[in-house]
């Protein structure tokens, strides 16, 4: 079982920054893949960042490239993505979720490849 929790939303200006944080509760090792993905309003659930745990790769879309960041914390069992240069097209609620199967790797960027998910944290960027 992995449990995951979000914080660290809130409201900027464009051109600000957010750090989300999610705190991840598992036995070590556990979890093998572990992602960020956002959701807007009336809108599907997007990629935003992946990384695989065991080899460290990162992944991200295309939209956040070169200004976001994935980033896991093993002392502290925490995942984090630092948000720069924020645009009023990131707003968003946003998820953190994790996979136990190496399986999964093949669909990184698709929310069937996650078994487990946290609650959200609203990010609002304005202008």
């Amino acid at each position: 079982q992995v449990q995951l929790v979000e914080s660290g939303g809130g409201s900027v200006q464009t051109g600000g920054s957010l750090r989300l944080t999610c705190t991840v509760s598992e036995q070590p090792g556990n979890s093998v893949l572990v992602a960020w993905f956002r959701q807007a309003p009336g809108k599907e659930r997007d990629f935003v960042a992946a990384l695989k745990l065991i080899v460290t790769e990162t992944y991200y879309a295309d939209s956040v490239k070169d200004r976001f960041t994935i980033t896991r914390d093993t002392t502290k069992g925490t995942l984090h993505l630092q948000m720069d240069s924020l645009k009023p097209e990131d707003t968003a609620v946003y998820y953190c979720a994790a996979s136990v199967f190496r399986s999964s790797f093949a669909n990184y960027n698709s929310p069937s490849a996650y078994g487990f998910w946290g609650q959200g944290t609203q990010g609002t960027v304005s202008t």
